[in-house]
């Protein structure tokens, strides 16, 4: 299979992983030798209830037995969607009344560019240095990391940049501006969260200059910081937030929020000022429902914390300089690349799941299911100290 793997997909590093996979149930993937491993990645945090778990894949099966694609989205009205709109808005704030379902975090990220600049009337754009919103090309030029875009160029114009918790540039936010895209917590860049209220500075900026101000949770949300929603540690209101990932338990979707007056201007002048053919597909809105369902009704929102201080009371080690982030969204940093590239690996020959982050290179990923047990965190944490400890002594022998 891995032969296959090579040869007929599209790879997007020249060194993937290759790891050929049997079945997955709970914290655990298998290998077709029947290897367990340890997840403590989540899909990239996307698996937010495990894998195979019993709630969503039910929806799935009794969705299924109904209907599956019937129409584009926004012409019929179709339970799953609707009942998993009504749930996410009436656990958000006021103000983020409207939600528009989409295929993936980039495509969510791509609606919500589009509603700013359809709001304001106006072009500028700005995001930060070092983020990532997703890969295609409206998401890719607001993508603060040159070295993965510029052979893409030219990409849309009229997009500047800022850095995360730098309360100079907030200035660079203008009459110009139409809205300004940031992650509630920088993902790609290593898990760094905001400091003194810089995500309330830069919306206040906003109403200044009547700019709007996106939120970025695709990795943050859907309980993984200690609240649903990341922006709600940082006493911030955004007027658009951008979902994915762990929304729909694996399965692939997205969506952006806002306030009604915003997301209604997508309907007329011109209409289908932003349209989808898959977006809020009923076995995936299926799917989304039972795992908001599940986050909310068994408070993993809340369990997130308390399982990062085990993580961080277990993950005590000298090649481990520092823990950044929030609850399950952690990243141990190490000194250099080639020490994080080594536990990685070490990691998984003994059966552990680790990754990378996009942009920082000292950065080890632990971003493992919302409901992983304390005994699966000792246990993957128990690995990582005996593989930093081959690793250290053989550095103090070189």
């Amino acid at each position: 299979m891995k032969e296959d793997f090579l040869k007929y997909q599209a790879q997007t590093s020249p060194y993937p992983l290759g790891m050929e996979i049997s079945h997955a149930v709970g914290s655990y993937i298998y290998d077709t030798n029947n290897k367990k491993y340890l997840d403590f990645v989540a899909g990239v945090s996307a698996t937010s209830l495990g894998h195979q778990h019993p709630r969503v894949n039910q929806a799935i099966k009794d969705q299924l037995d109904k209907y599956s694609h019937v129409m584009v989205y926004g012409e019929y009205a179709q339970h799953p969607a609707v009942a998993y709109c009504k749930l996410l808005v009436e656990n958000l704030p006021p103000s983020l009344n409207k939600v528009y379902l989409v295929n993936s975090g980039t495509e969510a990220c791509e609606g919500a560019l589009k509603l700013v600049r359809r709001v304001t009337g106006r072009s500028q754009l700005i995001s930060c240095h070092n983020a990532y919103h997703g890969n295609t090309m409206g998401s890719m030029s607001v993508m603060g990391f040159e070295e993965r875009k510029q052979i893409f160029r030219p990409l849309i114009p009229d997009v500047d940049f800022i850095t995360f918790n730098n309360e100079e540039d907030i200035q660079k936010i203008t009459t110009k501006t139409a809205g300004i895209i940031l992650e509630s917590i920088q993902g790609g860049a290593g898990f760094i969260e905001p400091k003194n209220d810089f995500l309330a500075k830069i919306k206040k900026r906003c109403e200044e200059v009547g700019a709007l101000l996106i939120l970025d949770e695709i990795q943050p949300g859907f309980g993984r910081t200690g609240k649903l929603f990341g922006f709600e540690n940082y006493n911030v209101v955004p007027d658009v937030i951008i979902i994915g990932k762990g929304m729909a338990g694996g399965m692939p979707v997205g969506g952006f929020v806002a306030n009604e007056k915003h997301m209604d201007l997508l309907s007329h002048d011109p209409k289908l000022g932003h349209i989808t053919t898959f977006g809020g597909h009923p076995v995936i809105a299926a799917a989304c429902l039972a795992t908001l369902e599940e986050i909310l009704e068994k408070d993993y929102t809340k369990q997130s914390l308390a399982k990062e201080k085990l993580f961080r009371s277990l993950l005590v080690h000298p090649l481990i300089e520092e823990i950044r982030g929030r609850g399950l969204m952690l990243a141990a940093m190490t000194k250099d690349s080639e020490i994080t590239n080594k536990v990685i690996f070490k990691c998984q020959e003994k059966g552990l799941i680790l990754f990378w982050l996009l942009f920082e290179g000292c950065a080890i990923r632990i971003t493992p299911p919302l409901t992983i047990s304390d005994d699966e965190i000792s246990e993957g944490c128990a690995i990582i100290i005996e593989a930093m400890n081959q690793i250290f002594s053989e550095l103090k022998n070189c």
